[in-house]
């Protein structure tokens, strides 16, 4: 069982820039690619951004394609989303997700055995 937590979220103005972190426990962290996903009120969940477990592959949406950057440090067990240019439809609950049947990459939630909570990302225009 992999336990994750996401932080950083919060409320920012437009054009301005965030870091989410994402810490996980209760398993060896680099046996899973990790994602980020974004749910908005209304709509289905996204896929934003994901990373293989060596960290050396990446792959984002089109929508947040250089203005996001996902990275990850297997020694602090933790992945991040640093998120710059940020647009009010950036607005969303941000949830990161472990993958352990995943060698590279992949943008498919059903993909993703486990979830964190979900962080509150606020872009006011």
């Amino acid at each position: 069982q992999v336990q994750l937590v996401e932080s950083g979220g919060g409320l920012v103005q437009a054009g301005g820039s965030l870091r989410l972190s994402c810490a996980a426990s209760g398993h060896t962290f680099s046996n899973y690619a990790m994602g980020w996903f974004r749910q908005a009120p209304g709509k289905e969940r996204e896929f934003v951004a994901n990373i293989n477990r060596s960290g050396l592959n990446t792959v984002y949406a089109d929508s947040v394609k250089g203005r996001f950057t996902i990275s990850r440090d297997n020694a602090k067990d933790t992945v991040y989303l640093q998120m710059k240019s940020l647009k009010p439809e950036d607005t969303a609950v941000y949830y990161c997700a472990a993958a352990s049947g995943v060698w590279g990459t992949t943008p498919f939630p059903y993909h993703y055995n486990y979830w964190g909570q979900g962080t509150q990302v606020t872009v006011s225009s």
